[in-house]
Formats: structure tokens, C-alpha cells, sequence
């Protein structure tokens, strides 16, 4: 870390920044008041891409609202192209992966370091925010309750996909198994005891066949969390957004993360609920015992 520091200031007052470092004072201040675990953001890079993709598209649709200027509009998107695409600042997230505010701290996290990527894109130092602000420029038309819980869900599926696959090699090492001991004879067993002839192949078929329902469950159980509540702002009411931006800003979301987005069905209904974490988790659970099953 640099010895030199940049002076940047919020409404509690001026505090020194590294000037290496592309987070701000905001993020400064939650390094200090979330200090719980030892795991940060930075190591879960799903979870700052699905942020960096809400921005962007939050960037894009505010960009055809005409509600930012068209120029900060297209660095914000550049600046977010950095991230995605060239992995830039990925190491700039230090916030830990407790903290309070509903997620407040990453929001203003993210927002800081795309707009110093951005503020050095146009020409000018990190911290010069009166060209382009973390808040008026980079959440514009946000609120942590939407941006958050909405980036979070891109990084659940995204995780979940990956799973999927996982368990998609699992099964297809299983039926090729199943073929290849097919003519082995071994002693089935209940209540941990022998009881009749069953082949090993029939056996490692069993096991490919637990793992297709787990992956169809998988498949259906991720789909909830691609309802998303952006354009809710803080409690679902779509407050200081303009006309039409909620619709937009999905389906710009849609585009930038290349997943089958929706908006919810009733924004304030969405903002608060984790019934999709909850099915999820359950869903998990059910995969876990089931390979526990086949371990023992």
C-alpha cells in the first residue's frame, strides 16, 4: 500500500485514502466499523461481478432515460467493462463479507471503485468526484435494498450453474461406471446387512440416477433467483427513479449478464423476501445428503 494518501471527505468528515487504492472513503469507514470475519468481498469474485453487472446496466439504461449525461454514462460502462472483462480491481474489495446496513458497504464499495477506474479513464486523479461521483453518477437511480439483494442473485446463479456442472460430470462418470461393472456381481444389503444379488453396475446406476433428479432440481430451483427487484430503490416503491426505468434497467440486465432476467412481480413484495434463499439452501441440503449417501 502507498505511502502517499489522497484526502477525500463524507458527512463525517475528512478522512486520508491510500492513493493506490481505487475504494474510497466510504469503504474506508467499513473496514473499520465491520471488522468481524477475516474473509473479505475480494474472495468472492462472483459476487463483485454480479455488482459491477447491475451497474452497468443500471448505467445503460439511465444512458437512454437521458437521466446522466451520455458521456458518464458510456465511462461508467467502459469502467465496468475494465472489471468484467480484463478482471481490473478485483483486489479492491475489502469490505468484509459480514456487515451491517443490508449490504451498504459493498454497494458503496463497488460504486467507489468504478468511479476512480472511470475518473482515471477521463483524465483525472481518483478522488476528483466532482467530474464522476460514486453516489449521483454510479447509484443513481439505487438503493443498496435493489442493486445489493440483485447482484447477489446474479452471483447465486452464476455459482449454482457452475454446480450444476459439477454434478452433471459426476452423474456421467457414474453411468459410464455402471457399463463398465455391469457383469460384476456383488451382495445387495438392508438394514446393513446382506440380503440378494444385485450387480455393482446396477448400483453405480442408482447413483447416475440420484444425480439427474439433483441436477433437475437444481435447474428449477435456480430459476427463482433470477426474479430480481432492481429498480425497487429502498423499500420497493421505485422512488427517485424516472418513468419506465425499473423495465429497462431488467431487461439491460438481461443483456449485460446473458441470463433470462424478470422483475418481480410486486417490487416491495421482493425487497424483502428470501423465500428464493430459502428453497435454495433447501435444495443444497437435499444434494448433500444425497452424496453423503453414496460416500457411506
Amino acid at each position: 500500500m502507498s505511502n502517499n494518501f489522497r484526502i477525500e471527505e463524507d458527512l463525517l468528515g475528512k478522512r486520508e485514502v491510500p492513493d493506490d487504492v481505487y475504494y474510497g472513503v466510504h469503504t474506508l469507514r467499513a473496514i473499520e466499523n465491520f471488522y468481524i470475519s477475516d474473509r473479505t468481498i475480494n474472495d468472492v469474485p462472483e459476487f463483485i461481478r454480479g455488482m459491477v453487472m447491475v451497474k452497468k446496466a443500471a448505467a445503460m439504461a439511465n444512458k437512454e432515460l437521458h437521466t446522466i449525461p451520455r458521456a458518464i454514462a458510456d465511462t461508467i460502462i467502459k469502467a465496468c467493462d475494465e472489471v468484467l472483462i480484463h478482471g481490473k480491481c478485483m483486489d479492491q474489495f475489502p469490505v468484509d463479507v459480514f456487515q451491517g446496513g443490508a449490504g451498504t458497504s459493498l454497494n458503496m464499495n463497488t460504486n467507489e471503485v468504478l468511479a476512480n477506474i472511470g475518473l482515471e479513464l477521463m483524465g483525472h486523479k481518483k478522488g476528483e468526484y466532482e467530474f464522476l461521483n460514486p453516489n449521483d453518477h454510479l447509484n443513481k437511480a439505487q438503493s443498496t435494498n435493489d442493486a445489493y439483494p440483485t447482484g447477489f442473485r446474479i452471483a447465486v446463479y452464476n455459482s449454482i450453474t457452475q454446480l450444476i456442472k459439477s454434478v452433471e460430470y459426476l452423474k456421467g462418470t457414474f453411468d459410464a461406471k455402471s457399463d463398465e461393472f455391469k457383469d460384476i456381481l456383488k451382495m445387495g444389503r438392508t438394514q446393513l446387512q446382506d440380503a440378494v444379488p444385485m450387480t455393482l453396475g446396477q448400483e453405480f446406476h442408482a447413483f447416475a440416477i440420484l444425480m439427474k433428479e439433483e441436477i433437475r432440481n437444481l435447474h428449477h430451483t435456480a430459476q427463482l433467483v433470477l426474479e430480481v427487484n432492481l429498480g425497487a430503490t429502498a423499500i420497493g416503491t421505485g422512488l427517485n427513479t424516472a418513468p419506465g426505468y425499473q423495465k429497462l434497467a431488467v431487461e439491460k440486465l438481461a443483456e449485460v449478464t446473458g441470463l433470462p432476467c424478470v422483475p418481480a412481480e410486486d417490487l416491495i413484495e421482493a425487497t424483502s423476501d428470501c423465500g428464493a434463499y430459502v428453497m435454495l439452501h433447501s435444495a443444497l441440503k437435499r444434494l448433500a445428503m444425497k452424496l453423503s449417501k453414496i460416500c457411506n
